[in-house]
């Protein structure tokens, strides 16, 4: 089996779970107690609740546009997993009942939120989205400046300033909530608990001592760069080795007592980072 074949494999059963999850949260805990989400699917739920209408036939007809728009904007194989992905989740909702499992707002608000959010991490894990929203707000960007994230922000603030105006402000702040859980869970699905953190280090005198203590105590891979000093010490500028490396969040700390033990003046930056791929991130330990 080619690695193109595994990879659509994958793709598709990260899309599927995705969709089992989102529908679960729409289906089963937003909808029934008329909390919407965000972006595009927060927009079909306000408009289910004010106009009666199913909402999986909604989410499709909504999302029309967004999907013209992922085709001209990131791409045609995007448009099409996106297209499926979303017309698996209104099939879904049309198909399967899923019972309503509690009514108690904070519930409603948290878990609805965390299971929608998961589903759209999923389906992102898998080259699609459930919601438009990034895509319209990338297009806005180009279009009119600002970053994707203020268009994503104000595209909101009008969503739950409509909620709030036509069912209620408690009911648009639970949903501000519900939108909030969506956001956190995910990003923990896409970034997982290990989320990566790239460490530069500059180090003059003990560069050396600080690489081998990366590879030997944390397993870590290091790229050394070179590089000039930017100010002048002494008349001259000296040329200095730039260690880089890769790290999970839960070892921030330890590389932080590593370097102090060997050079407590240390010059350290670090940076978040999405996704990783290739490379020697970790070395396994051998076991004897």
């Amino acid at each position: 089996m080619s690695n193109r074949i595994k990879a659509y494999l994958k793709d598709g059963i990260l899309i599927l779970l995705g969709v089992a999850s989102a529908a679960f949260g729409l289906e089963s805990l937003l909808l029934p107690n008329a909390f919407i989400d965000g972006g595009v699917t927060g927009i079909s739920l306000l408009l289910a609740k004010v106009t009666g209408w199913r909402l999986s036939i909604l989410l499709l007809l909504v999302n029309i546009p967004f999907l013209i728009l992922a085709h001209y904007v990131i791409g045609r194989t995007f448009a099409i997993k996106t297209a499926i992905a979303i017309f698996l989740l209104s099939v879904t909702l049309f198909s399967f009942h899923f019972p309503e499992v509690t009514d108690d707002k904070l519930l409603v608000a948290v878990f609805g939120g965390f299971f929608l959010g998961a589903g759209i991490g999923l389906s992102m894990r898998g080259g699609s989205v459930l919601d438009g929203t990034e895509i319209l707000a990338i297009f806005l960007s180009r279009r009119a400046g600002l970053k994707v994230s203020d268009w994503i922000i104000l595209i909101n603030l009008f969503i739950f300033g409509t909620a709030a105006y036509v069912l209620s402000v408690e009911q648009s702040l639970y949903s501000m909530l519900t939108y909030f859980v969506a956001t956190k869970s995910l990003d923990f699905v896409i970034d997982g608990i290990e989320e990566y953190t790239g460490v530069t280090i500059i180090s003059p005198v003990h560069s050396e001592a600080i690489r081998h203590a990366i590879v030997d105590e944390l397993g870590s891979g290091v790229t050394v760069f070179y590089g000039s000093g930017g100010h002048r010490s002494g008349g001259t500028i000296r040329e200095v080795e730039i260690l880089y490396t890769v790290i999970t969040r839960l070892e921030i700390r330890k590389l932080v007592l590593l370097i102090e033990d060997v050079d407590p003046k240390a010059f350290v930056v670090m940076g978040s980072i999405n996704d990783i791929s290739g490379g020697m991130v970790k070395r396994r330990k051998k076991v004897h």
